[in-house]
């Protein structure tokens, strides 16, 4: 059983999804319940679904001195960066502490992608890529990261994490890891993964795609909505900012039980759920919200209603906001660590929408519709392909040991 560690400060944080680009519009999408799915109008041949496409991307240009990395996930990425004065935080981080002192942690499950798709799709006569998209820049996994280096100016150990659903949640624990070893003295981290053809006809052809928008928990959920997004947050030493949230703990696991399929038992989940509560020092009462993976897949939502159910007091609240964003894949455990966030600060428990009528494993902890009540202690659940498991433990700051 892990010990508790030291807390970190999350000075600033930001978040960009199909429910709008910044805090202020996701506050205001989550307080009216408000879901940003569609119907696919992205795919390159149809495909009936429904996604969570975030508005603005195609008509975002990157300045001139980073066109080398141009690309939607890039460009997603540049949107998730400019607001909520995000730059700003990091730039005076920047001057505190050197470009070579602060570690930059990303996730993605595809990285850029769409843009390799879009130039085997453009082959020219001879087979080759298409100029324009003959940058190597945008076809490797490190794209994602690279790039967000190049445009805070970041100097410092730089990481990409891509362990599908898992991979932004899984930045956090990587960035506390540095950060108390002594390698830097912050960290920028998050995730952004963006709609592309190999993720929407690559779960449709594991049969998890559902035609209608996802209804996570509800008795008769038929898969997930895939959708996409951006999301940044600034982690620092708790003496940094004394009245920001914290971080207070993290719990991994990888049960490797099966290529696409949870544990029948979730023991993978439960371990990174117990482990980030002794890291946090908390017990489970002390906990008021979760919000879960809860993808609306058949078995991880089965899964994951028997682990809380089991392990949790009626007292603690528990959610997924999947039918508002999507499934946003390799940024999930970002969009929804900033979610958790938002609760923290608003004492707004969101209700887990598109369930109409709750599975039978879930237990009184869910909440159905918009709750008001403090809450000092959060958890994230993101749990990944092969099981790969992570739960993040927040907390208001007086709240933290």
């Amino acid at each position: 059983m892990p010990t508790p560690i030291p807390s970190l400060a999350v000075t600033a944080f930001t978040v960009t999804s199909a429910l709008g680009q910044g805090l202020g519009a996701h506050r205001v999408a989550l307080e009216a319940g408000r879901s940003g799915l569609k119907p696919n109008d992205f795919s390159s041949e149809p495909l009936a679904c429904w996604i969570g496409r975030v508005d603005g991307i195609e008509a975002t240009a990157l300045p001139e001195p980073l066109a080398a990395w141009e690309c939607r996930n890039n460009r997603l990425a540049w949107l998730g960066l400019n607001q909520d004065d995000f730059t700003g935080a990091v730039r005076a981080a920047r001057e505190r502490y050197g470009a070579d002192r602060i570690a930059l942690v990303l996730g993605t499950s595809t990285a850029s992608i769409g843009a390799t798709e879009e130039a085997y799709r453009r082959l020219d006569a001879q087979g080759r890529i298409p100029a324009d998209l003959r940058r190597r820049e945008i076809h490797v996994p490190h794209s994602l990261t690279g790039f967000v280096a190049a445009a805070l100016e970041l100097n410092g150990p730089t990481l990409t994490v891509s362990t599908a659903c898992s991979s932004s949640a899984k930045a956090f624990a990587h960035a506390e890891r540095m950060i108390r070893l002594g390698l830097v003295d912050a960290a920028v981290v998050g995730g952004v993964d963006t709609l592309c053809d190999s993720t929407l006809f690559g779960f449709n052809a594991l049969e998890l795609i559902s035609p209608e928008p996802c209804k996570p928990f509800d008795r008769t959920r038929r898969g997930i909505s895939i959708g996409e997004a951006a999301g940044f947050a600034l982690l620092e030493r708790s003496e940094a900012a004394s009245h920001a949230p914290r971080l207070l703990g993290y719990g991994e696991s990888s049960d490797a039980h099966h290529m696409s399929s949870p544990h029948p038992q979730g023991l993978g989940a439960e371990l990174a759920m117990r482990d980030a509560l002794a890291r946090a020092g908390l017990e489970p009462a002390q906990v008021d919200y979760i919000n879960l993976h809860g993808t609306a897949s058949m078995k991880n939502d089965e899964v994951e209603a028997q682990l809380v159910t089991r392990s949790f007091p009626s007292t603690t609240r528990a959610s997924s906001t999947k039918a508002l964003t999507g499934h946003t894949l390799g940024a999930a455990g970002m969009v929804e660590a900033a979610i958790a966030l938002l609760a923290l600060a608003d004492g707004a428990v969101p209700g887990n929408a598109g369930c109409d009528e709750l599975d039978v494993h879930c237990g009184p902890q869910w909440a159905l519709r918009n709750e008001r009540q403090r809450i000092d202690v959060a958890l994230s659940n993101s749990f990944g392909f092969g099981g790969n498991n992570i739960c993040l433990a927040f907390a208001r700051a007086e709240r933290a040991p």
